[in-house]
């Protein structure tokens, strides 16, 4: 459950929004995902459970950066997620295993 608090700053003028979640329970079950074959007969598989407090963040960020037109759940948002769900320090996040890689890599060498 996400919890909303808002704030009347110091100076009694600006208002601060902070956003509480208890994401325990959502990363105890990515990790539980993560140990099993998921296989469903419809070919469809969960790739990751993302709190909602992380995709604010996200959000947040993208604002910060200038990109003030963007909106959760919008074809642009998905595309920063997957790029964020492909970073090693976001990998906590995913639901899959991650694919096996036979060969090399010239990146590796």
């Amino acid at each position: 459950m996400l919890q909303t608090r808002i704030l009347l700053d110091s100076n009694g003028k600006d208002l601060a929004v902070e956003n509480i979640q208890d994401v325990e329970p959502i990363l105890e079950r990515n990790k539980l995902l993560r140990s099993l074959d998921q296989t469903n007969t419809d070919g469809m598989k969960e790739i990751a459970e993302i709190p909602n407090v992380t995709l604010i963040q996200w959000l947040n960020e993208e604002h910060a950066r200038g990109n003030t037109a963007l909106r959760l759940f919008t074809p642009e948002m998905d595309a920063i997620v997957k790029k964020k769900l492909q970073d090693p320090d976001w990998a906590y996040l995913r639901t899959d295993r991650p694919p096996l890689q036979a060969g090399w890599s010239a990146g590796l060498l």
